[in-house]
């Protein structure tokens, strides 16, 4: 009897066709199909889309990969078709090509799957670094012929960052702190002692802390936490937190002794307590009627509106330890809204370096030269090269900006349009002395002051020594 049942199972399967599938191996070089003439070739595909994904290689050992998925398109050139090859070229820190051919385990009957939808192919592979722009090219086998315009589908993917929840398990971003929760718990325990309190990393065992002292807005102090690890120096994942008021400890509570007296004077204390109450209800809603008409009639002059500013540097200055910090300060302390050439490749490259530019600095309120003569060999010999550094175009930005504002140093008019940063020792000598007529400040050291030139508030700036022109060091480049 069992024997039939298998037999009968058997036959069931073998009535059911079998879809095809894929079997893809690596393919670095141009098919065997470009050496024969086809006359006909199927088309391209319908669609291609790029995930990364996380795969676990060993016990704690985790390997983030590519899932490339595509659609082919429903055309009766389909039965044509035998397999997809997959290119990928790699842009960043390191450049990388290799393609992949995914055969097809059968021709294909139909247009559509039996079910009804449409054929989906899947192939997980190819590696993914962190901060990575990868081109993803793909095209169906048999090729076009020669001299043809063979149909291919192309995708952008940029990977994220290791504080993404999937890249923070690959193992650069591990050995940098992505795993590592701190647990960051800071108080202020008087005027100049603040109390810091953090799990360590079994990575490293050397920490700095930072304290910003907020002045400007008056909100508590931003604390912030940077790790110093083997495999990524000065460049590792850093974690902020905020410092509150330490908890007063050693106050007594004389509840058990008092709670006798209290129960003997209640009687006589509920009726003042009502009266009282009473008072302040009437008085609260008299205050409140009046603040709320003097807010209705001055609420839209009181909030400031925000500063437009427009940053720009020389090449010199690391731009994950200097640039993309100043910006943080910018938005969240000076209520700026910030132009950077960073993030506005695009608009660039459409543009023009020139026009962008001259746009950009009519629509500021404020230009901001960002300098530091930091010479931090640590820094200076990652920051060029790693992930999130200068491009080419930004490295040409800060000398064609320098000439081309300035002119406008010679004119006390637009003279207060610019201002220089600098984080250590003012340097505005050299080719960029006409610099120097500007007004100049020392972060964090003239944070408040920085601030308040920002912000539009009255101060008392000595311009005495800001009367020089600019005929020398305008176009020294």
């Amino acid at each position: 009897m069992s024997l039939v049942l298998l037999s009968l199972a058997a036959l069931c399967r073998s009535a059911v066709p079998r879809e095809p599938t894929v079997q893809c191996g690596s393919e670095n070089g141009p098919s065997r199909e470009w050496e024969i003439q086809h006359i006909l070739t199927p088309g391209d595909l319908r669609d291609l889309q790029v995930e990364p994904v996380k795969t676990s290689v060993a016990t704690k050992d985790y390997s983030i990969l590519m899932n490339i998925s595509w659609i082919l398109r429903a055309d009766a050139s389909i039965r044509l078709l035998n397999a997809t090859k997959i290119c990928v070229t790699g842009k960043g820190k390191f450049q990388s090509y290799s393609c992949v051919r995914c055969n097809y385990t059968k021709a294909f009957e139909s247009q559509t799957r039996p079910s009804g939808g449409k054929w989906t192919f899947s192939y997980v592979g190819f590696p993914v670094e962190p901060n990575t722009r990868y081109f993803i090219g793909a095209h169906n086998i048999p090729n076009a012929n020669m001299n043809e315009d063979g149909p291919s589908l192309s995708v952008n993917f940029t990977s994220p960052g290791c504080l993404d929840h999937t890249m923070k398990y690959k193992k650069k971003c591990i050995e940098a702190g992505s795993l590592w929760d701190p647990n960051i718990t800071a108080c202020k325990k008087n005027e100049k002692t603040v109390e810091v309190n953090f799990t360590a990393s079994p990575l490293g065992n050397r920490y700095m802390a930072l304290i910003l002292n907020n002045t400007v807005i008056g909100f508590s102090n931003v604390l912030e936490l940077i790790p110093y690890f083997s495999t990524c120096g000065n460049d590792c994942i850093r974690h902020k937190g905020t410092v509150v008021l330490c908890p007063q400890t050693g106050v007594p509570f004389p509840l058990d002794t008092n709670s006798s007296m209290l129960a003997g004077w209640l009687p006589l204390l509920l009726p003042s307590l009502l009266v009282v109450t009473w008072v302040l209800v009437a008085g609260i809603y008299l205050m409140w009627r009046h603040e709320r008409i003097k807010t209705t009639s001055f609420s839209a002059t009181m909030l400031l509106p925000t500063t437009k500013v427009l940053v720009v540097y020389p090449s010199e200055v690391c731009f994950h330890h200097t640039v993309c910090y100043f910006t943080e300060f910018l938005q969240n302390h000076c209520r700026s809204e910030v132009i950077l050439e960073k993030w506005q490749k695009k608009k660039i490259a459409e543009m023009g370096p020139v026009q962008w530019l001259t746009t950009q600095k009519q629509a500021a309120d404020k230009v901001i030269f960002l300098l530091s003569n930091d010479i931090n060999t640590a820094c200076d010999s990652t920051c060029g090269k790693s992930e999130g550094s200068l491009s080419e175009n930004s490295q040409d930005l800060f000398p064609l900006a320098f000439n081309l504002f300035c002119s406008d140093l010679r004119s006390h008019t637009h003279l207060r349009k610019y201002v220089v940063v600098y984080f250590r020792e003012a340097d505005t000598k050299g080719d960029y002395s006409a610099l120097s007529v500007c007004p100049q400040y020392h972060l964090m050291k003239d944070a408040t002051t920085f601030c308040s030139e920002l912000l539009h508030v009255k101060q008392h700036v000595s311009v005495g020594k800001r009367s020089q022109a600019c005929h020398n060091g305008c176009f020294s480049l």
